[in-house]
């Protein structure tokens, strides 16, 4: 199984490029955001996901560790295909993240191929198994997450045992004069 290429771009297309090894020239399949950044002839490292089945062995290639596992993660859910876990990835996965976090189908029902039964079962098999690093690395162009929660109170939370996706819910309502650590905590006990 293939896990790591290095090499240079030989072509593009929509969608794949070559990427030549040296001796071998391997066609890999990456997400669109990835694709208008590269050009022919540029040198890349890429993690790879082979995707093998009776009739095909596909390649698909990611910039980092983390997003090829976010991609298998994706494609393990029943109904999702490499080529619609591709079109979700096109969309910054913290946004993904906070999304299915705060059980936004609506907002997944955006990414093309992603309908609502599709959504309800992102949702469903990946709220309590994925977390989002900072809750600031979401721009504020998400409107279903809380980017200005504290962190401090965030992680008291979860210490407590309470989910990300719990608490983003419940604080989304909270007051704006309560900006301390201990204020915030005592609005969510006091909300939940």
């Amino acid at each position: 199984m293939i896990a790591f290429l290095r090499g240079s771009v030989l072509q593009k297309t929509e969608k794949t490029i070559i990427l030549d090894t040296g001796n071998l020239g391997y066609l890999v399949n990456l997400n669109a955001t990835y694709m208008a950044q590269i050009t022919i002839g540029q040198p890349i490292e890429l993690f790879i996901h082979s995707h093998i089945r009776e009739d095909m062995f596909d390649l698909y290639g990611f910039t980092t560790y983390e997003a090829m596992t976010f991609f298998k993660t994706m494609i393990n859910i029943n109904g999702i295909g490499p080529k619609s876990a591709m079109e979700i990835l096109n969309v910054p996965s913290e946004k993904i993240k906070a999304a299915i976090l705060n059980e936004d189908d609506k907002y997944l029902c955006k990414i093309p191929g992603v309908g609502q039964k599709t959504a309800k079962r992102i949702i469903l098999e990946l709220k309590n198994k994925i977390e989002i690093e900072t809750p600031e690395a979401l721009s504020s162009d998400y409107q279903g997450f809380e980017p200005n929660l504290n962190n401090e109170a965030l992680e008291a939370l979860i210490k407590l045992g309470y989910q990300r996706h719990h608490i983003a819910q419940t604080l989304r309502t909270i007051p704006a004069e309560l900006v301390q650590t201990e204020e915030i905590i005592t609005y969510f006990l006091k909300n939940i």
